[in-house]
């Protein structure tokens, strides 16, 4: 019997997730980028003010070592080189904490930053946060940042697989503007 409701109570969090984040947004495209404090992996702390003057692409993951999480955080390392050619610099952020964010950035050569959001403050910011009451899973949302600070692009339906492309794409249309 407990394993019953143990299964139930899986599901109804999975199907209340994914409901969850479809929600509303509350960031949107031409809003000033809200600012953040966080931790990397290390401790050193990253603000949006460190971002400033070149396009940042802030995205915004449920779990380190996932496989959706891992497909896009692999994907955006091996586009890194173009992205940073286009003057991007790419940072992921979930609820995860600082060992577990070490451990996914070794396991898979990460070469930009994993910040921690442990208490979803900076999320529940942008809107990428659902709260489950005990569990805060941050949701699959992407925000490419202008130089100037605002929201140029919104991605709150994200293919892991071709996620890091279409932004390459955007940021490609975007600078001919």
């Amino acid at each position: 019997m407990k394993f019953l409701i143990i299964i139930v109570l899986l599901l109804m969090a999975a199907v209340g997730y994914q409901s969850l984040s479809r929600a509303g947004n509350s960031v949107k495209a031409g809003d000033k980028a809200p600012d953040f404090n966080l931790p990397d992996a290390k401790g050193a702390m990253h603000q949006l003010a460190d971002y400033s003057n070149q396009w940042l692409v802030l995205y915004f993951y449920p779990k380190d070592d996932t496989p959706g999480c891992t497909k896009e955080a692999c994907q955006f390392r091996d586009d890194l080189h173009k992205l940073e050619k286009l003057g991007a610099r790419v940072v992921g952020v979930s609820v995860d904490d600082g060992s577990s964010h070490a451990e996914f950035i070794r396991k898979y050569n990460l070469p930009f930053p994993l910040l921690s959001d442990v208490d979803g403050l900076v999320a529940n910011k942008y809107g990428a946060l659902t709260n489950m009451g005990l569990v805060k899973i941050a949701k699959r949302h992407t925000f490419l940042i202008n130089p100037q600070g605002s929201i140029a692009k919104v991605y709150l339906s994200v293919d892991t697989s071709k996620h890091s492309q279409e932004i390459i794409d955007d940021l490609e249309k975007l600078k001919t503007l």
